[in-house]
């Protein structure tokens, strides 16, 4: 289980990261100004429709200014500086990768919301977080790098109150061999897809009851489709997060979604009423 964790934190080492996005974002704005989390939305929402997504996520969640949100797999904080904004609720996100870390530190700064969301260093198979700490957690286009999905959802499981809201929104399989390399991964070494089904009854294991759910496949396309139509995307965007193939490693997922190879996934689910945890883990 390290070397594959040591080759996704690899994926996503993104060596000079917050330097980086400081000269990406000085071409457009001077350091001193604050910016809002719909100014970088081009360059901080990792996942297909980008900022439409999370916000749809957001309103099936039904996520209000009193709760704590956990954003699991929360790259460069993007969804959670969009939640506490909108909501004004308390958002946790936590990363593999520590210079996504920090430059999600750097933009929430930037935006101004360093008292109401904050950022972890750390791994979804064993988030440092007590029992019960969150209202709400979030999974937006993670999954797809973790193979121990049972250890996954537990964790999410735990750490949720009971009757709390997990609400995900992931790439599955659907029907065919990917190519590679995509957003998430460059080899099929580091990548671990699901069917829809198998994801759902995954989570329902965990102990979670299924509230909601829906195939979005057609509206990645749909939204694939308006990308490729409309030309090069505005600067910044994630180029300046994944380095210079990432124009291929999007082209790639959009080839796999057009061609019925994968598929998108949105669920929200209810965490059971009671849990006993032995040694961590939901029984």
């Amino acid at each position: 289980m390290t070397d594959v964790l040591d080759d996704v934190r690899d994926h996503y080492r993104a060596t000079g990261l917050t330097e980086r996005l400081k000269h990406a974002l000085a071409a457009h704005w001077p350091e001193d100004q604050p910016l809002t989390p719909q100014q970088l939305g081009t360059l901080d929402q990792f996942h297909t429709r980008g900022l439409a997504a999370t916000a749809e996520l957001a309103g099936l969640a039904g996520i209000t200014a009193d709760m704590s949100v956990l954003d699991v797999g929360s790259g460069v904080g993007g969804p959670a500086r969009f939640l506490s904004a909108t909501y004004g609720c308390r958002v946790t996100g936590i990363d593999l990768s520590e210079p996504f870390v920090d430059a999600a530190r750097y933009l929430t700064h930037r935006t101004g919301q360093s008292e109401r969301v904050s950022f972890h260093t750390g791994s979804a198979l064993a988030l440092p977080f007590d029992d019960c700490d969150f209202d709400v957690a979030l999974l937006q286009h993670v999954a797809m790098n973790i193979a121990d999905r049972a250890r996954l959802y537990r964790e999410i499981a735990r750490v949720l109150k009971p009757g709390g809201t997990f609400a995900m929104f992931d790439v599955v399989a659907n029907g065919g061999e990917p190519h590679y390399p995509v957003p998430w991964a460059r080899t099929p070494a580091t990548s671990f897809l699901m069917t829809a089904d198998a994801t759902r009854e995954a989570i329902e294991q965990a102990g979670f009851r299924t509230l909601a759910s829906r195939d979005d496949t057609e509206a990645a396309k749909a939204w694939i489709t308006q990308l490729r139509e409309s030309g090069p995307p505005p600067s910044p965007n994630l180029g300046v997060v994944m380095g210079p193939d990432f124009a291929q490693l999007a082209a790639n997922l959009g080839r796999n979604l057009l061609e019925g190879r994968l598929g998108v996934f949105t669920a929200v689910f209810e965490a059971e009423a009671a849990k006993t945890r032995v040694n961590g883990e939901n029984r």
